[in-house]
């Protein structure tokens, strides 16, 4: 079944349709109906202009290209399988939740709120422009060139691979286990606190007061800007380019810098025995 140029406002307009092409189409109208295309299955849909809310909840094998999802299309795609999602702009809040094996690319985002409690998805090229919690409670996923400004990104998430990436966001990856970043930027404050198993490969890392309370934290050739009072109560292995403002009583491990502008080690607080601190100059000025 094909459906092309053709308007659609009514409650559930396209409700289960399967095996159909949906291009060119406009899902908006005084009627204001919801859930145009519920519970569908092997759907394309192509060029479409989506300005209802809830089309595409229960969908399974669904491709979704060239489409643009306005603010007033929110909680587009929950409780899916099986979704392909290429060259979209996504704007309504909450647009992805409890889905499972999506693949996102090349997509521009604008979603409070955006991929909650979904599972095993690829994202690549894509640009979210502001979000919160962006990917909460997500397992599994391969994420890359990624660019991202947003506030408390990837809390509760685990199984995550991301790379050649920017994120710009504050609090990210707090209770997160099991997630490797490489060769990316990540800026904010208060970056991975409580986290288990967090890996850092040839990245730049932006902020105060990062990686406090982690357990198996890994630093692998990384750069630390402007980030004072690090690693608190954590156990680390932290090899560091350059300078390291400050650091704050580790739990335990190794923490390898060219310098450190302060380390603060209370006895009463942590066995200054169980970290190996190396860094030929503690306290230097270098900027």
């Amino acid at each position: 079944m094909e459906y092309k140029n053709e308007t659609f406002d009514m409650e559930r307009a396209l409700y289960g349709i399967t095996d159909s092409v949906v291009e060119n189409c406009r899902f908006d109208g005084p009627q204001d109906g919801e859930s145009a295309m519920k519970e569908a299955s092997g759907i394309v849909v192509r060029d479409c202009f989506m300005n209802l809310r809830y089309p595409f909840w229960h969908v399974t094998d669904a491709k979704i290209s060239g489409s643009t999802l306005t603010e007033n299309c929110r909680a587009a795609l929950w409780y899916d399988r099986n979704i392909e999602i290429e060259d979209c702009r996504i704007n309504g809040i909450k647009a992805l939740r409890e889905c499972e094996n999506v693949s996102l690319k090349n997509c521009v985002v604008d979603s409070p709120e955006f991929i909650w409690k979904c599972r095993n998805m690829t994202v690549s090229g894509v640009e979210i422009l502001g979000s919160e919690y962006p990917f909460f409670e997500v397992e599994g996923a391969k994420i890359s060139n990624l660019k991202m400004k947003g506030k408390y990104s990837f809390q509760y998430c685990s199984g995550i691979e991301i790379s050649d990436s920017n994120l710009d966001t504050k609090d990210a990856f707090w209770h997160s286990k099991n997630v490797t970043v490489r060769n990316s930027v990540v800026k904010g404050e208060y970056l991975g606190w409580y986290s288990e198993n967090l890996k850092l490969v040839d990245c730049t890392i932006i902020g105060t007061q990062p990686f406090c309370y982690c357990k198996n934290l890994v630093l692998e050739n990384c750069v630390m800007e402007g980030c004072d009072l690090s690693f608190e109560r954590s156990s680390v292995s932290a090899v560091v380019k350059g300078k390291i403002d400050s650091v704050k009583n580790p739990l335990s491990g190794r923490i390898e810098a060219d310098c450190i502008g302060k380390l603060i080690v209370e006895d009463s607080v942590v066995d200054k025995a169980k970290t190996d601190i190396v860094c030929a100059d503690i306290g230097c000025q270098c900027a």
